[in-house]
Parts: structure tokens; sequence; C-alpha cells
């Protein structure tokens, strides 16, 4: 095995869903939304070979019922594609997808590998985040956690008690900001390219879905100040400033630079270094702090070299708290110009794609930027983040 350089060359995802009842994937499986995007993705290259995919790895993190029974190889036979190509499932929580792209990139860049998929599905109307999980006691009579490390938004009231200047103030009108972003992006149509629309069933009949259901253009501040704080009393956490919950998948092809060459693949961006870290689980969302520290010192750089951030919204206090330790302002251009989870939705372990997605295209648009960072928080106490060179880079 010869090592190579790892490509990021596409990736897609379906439109995001409220989750539950009312939402539009409700009477969707979780199966059927990750085959689409595969689909869709394997169709923007007909040419590609598809017996030459080494592996495709598929994220979730509650793995059960339509997500479970090892989905990368379940939704690999769904496709259609050759019974030679293997699969398998991941679970890292919120860095599902994210671990499945830096696994077989992996893989890609020692040489074992030369084509992979990887992405991640979640469906948490059908299977919310925890739902059947069976703790160890040992995890509370022992007090290895803090009660509220099971509970994300408490552990996202937390960061704001340990860290005072972040505000509910700060994080709503972050919140709005991404809102804005959002609505913008799609009037100047940067997301819809990467999307994949998703016939979805309910007892209406049929419709199309080809847009993300849970954005809120109209959102103001002044709209944040009087909503509930579901997670304290006289909390900072609400509804407005955290990311609904969500159903949706994504998925990615990678490829190293033989394959590149073999199948006339044009990458959108380079991986040039990851890292996941840990951190106390109560107050999991400060994890893309050291992930991000290690990337960048595996890279040999530092966060002066990032000229765009994709950084997941799990919470808005979660972001703010990178911001200020890296010395970043709030409404800073490089961080999620398109808008964030707060108003796409975040459905657990495909997350880490969507971000992937956004800064690749953004990597087009900006050909003077040389070096990016996908990066998020992680349940149970962790962060992951990924350093990418930009394809397109004219140095």
């Amino acid at each position: 095995m010869q090592p190579q350089d790892v490509y990021f060359v596409d990736g897609v995802r379906t439109p995001f869903g409220k989750a539950g009842e009312k939402g539009v994937y409700w009477n969707t499986r979780a199966d059927d939304l990750i085959v689409k995007a595969m689909i869709g993705l394997l169709e923007r290259h007909p040419d590609l070979d598809r017996a030459a995919i080494d592996d495709v790895a598929i994220a979730a993190t509650t793995q059960q019922g339509d997500q479970g029974l090892t989905i990368g190889r379940t939704a690999s036979i769904l496709v259609g594609l050759p019974e030679s190509v293997p699969g398998f499932a991941i679970d890292r929580m919120c860095a599902g997808a994210m671990t499945a792209v830096t696994t077989t990139g992996s893989s890609i860049g020692i040489g074992a590998y030369d084509l992979v998929l990887a992405g991640g599905v979640e469906h948490m109307g059908r299977h919310p985040m925890g739902f059947d999980a069976d703790p160890n006691p040992r995890f509370l009579s022992e007090k290895l956690v803090s009660p509220d490390a099971l509970n994300m938004g408490c552990t996202a009231e937390k960061i704001h008690d340990r860290f005072p200047a972040l505000t509910k103030d700060r994080a709503d009108a972050f919140a709005v900001s991404s809102q804005q972003k959002a609505a913008r992006a799609y009037k100047d149509n940067k997301i819809q390219p990467d999307l994949i629309s998703v016939s979805a069933g309910s007892d209406a009949g049929w419709s199309l879905v080809s847009q993300d259901e849970l954005m809120r253009p109209e959102s103001t501040i002044e709209g944040m100040q009087g909503l509930k704080t579901p997670f304290r009393a006289h909390g900072k956490v609400t509804a407005g400033n955290a990311s609904p919950l969500t159903d949706g998948a994504t998925v990615a092809l990678l490829a190293g630079e033989r394959a590149l060459a073999k199948h006339g693949l044009k990458p959108k961006m380079k991986l040039v270094s990851f890292a996941f870290a840990g951190v106390a689980p109560e107050i999991m969302g400060i994890g893309p702090i050291p992930a991000t520290e290690k990337a960048l010192e595996k890279a040999g750089l530092k966060i002066e070299d990032i000229g765009l951030f994709e950084i997941n919204e799990a919470f808005a206090v979660q972001v703010l708290s990178f911001l200020d330790h890296f010395g970043i302002a709030d409404d800073d251009a490089r961080v999620n110009k398109y808008g964030g989870a707060i108003a796409f939705g975040h459905p657990l372990a495909s997350s880490g794609v969507r971000l992937m997605n956004q800064l690749a295209k953004q990597f087009q648009e900006h050909p003077e930027v040389r070096f990016g960072l996908t990066t998020m928080c992680i349940g149970l106490g962790m962060g992951g983040s990924v350093v990418w060179e930009n394809s397109n880079w004219k140095g």
C-alpha cells in the first residue's frame, strides 16, 4: 500500500425536515432517506464505476429500527451497488458523518482504499436522541458524569453559567443572524444545488420535499426574548437559539489521488488534518475548542490561517464559546456564511457532511482562501474538527 492524499470530491444531502408527526418525513423511513441521498450523489457521477467503490460508511446515532441493521451495508444493497461493495455503520453521536469521513478518509490516506461513500442519517422523529438507551447506573451513582450531561440543553445552560460573557442577548443575536444568512443563501441559490429532493407521503398525499422545512427568516431579536427556557427556569437556552429536532441524510464521495486520475474526478477540497477531543460531558459544547487546537497543530497551522469556518450550531452559545476562545468576532464574515444548524436543523449523525458541503461551495467562490475548518460539538463531552485545503486555491 502506498500513502496518498485524500480528497472530498462531492457531497449532497436531503432537505432537512421537522422531526415528529407534523414533519414532512414522518411517514418516510430513515433508510430511504439515506438511499435517496446516495442515489442522488451517484447520479451526479454517471460514469463512475460503482464496483470501484471500496466501502460505504453511514452513521446513525440511534442504531435501531429503520436506521439499524448495519445501515452502510443495507443502504448499499438498496441503492443497487454491486454486491462486492461492503458497508458498515458508525456512531459518534452528532459527529457520525464527520467520523465516517475521517475513518474512510484515513483508509484512503494509507492506500487501503481509493474511493468511498461516507455520510449519515438521523430520523429524530422515529428515533429520538437516547431513545431506549440504558446508561450504566455507575454514570450517576459513582458521579462519573453530571446528570446534566445526559441532556444536551442542560449542557448548553452550563456553558452560559461558566462563561458569563456568553449572554443570552449574544446567543439570540447570533441565532437571528444564522436565520438571515440561511435565507440569503437560499435566495442566492447557494444551498439548493446540493439538495436531493425527496418524495414524501402523508395523510394529505404525496409531496416533493425540495427545501429545508425549519428555516425561520422572520426571526427577530425582539421575538426571541419571550421564548420559553425549557431546560431551566429563567435560563438562556430557547428554541430560538438552539438547533431544532430534525430528520435528514447526507453523503459524500471521497477519493485518493489515484482514483482522481483513474476516474476523471475533480475534487473540491483536500483533507489536511483532523482531530477529536474529549471534555467534561456536562459542558460538551466546548469540545470544538480542543479538537481544533489538535487539528491545527497536526496541520502545522494557526487559527489565523483559517479563511472559512463551518461550525455546527447545536446551540448558539456553543459557537460563541469557540469564537471567544479564538478571538473571533460574533459577526465575523468567515463564520457560517450560509447560516447553520439553528436555521437548517441538526439531524445528529448527518450534520458533519452538511458542514463540508457548505465549506466546499464557499471554497469554489473564494479561490483566495486556502484553508477552511469544519467543527462540531459531540454529546457525552467531545468535539471534532477537520482542516481542509481549497482545491481552487490560487496561491
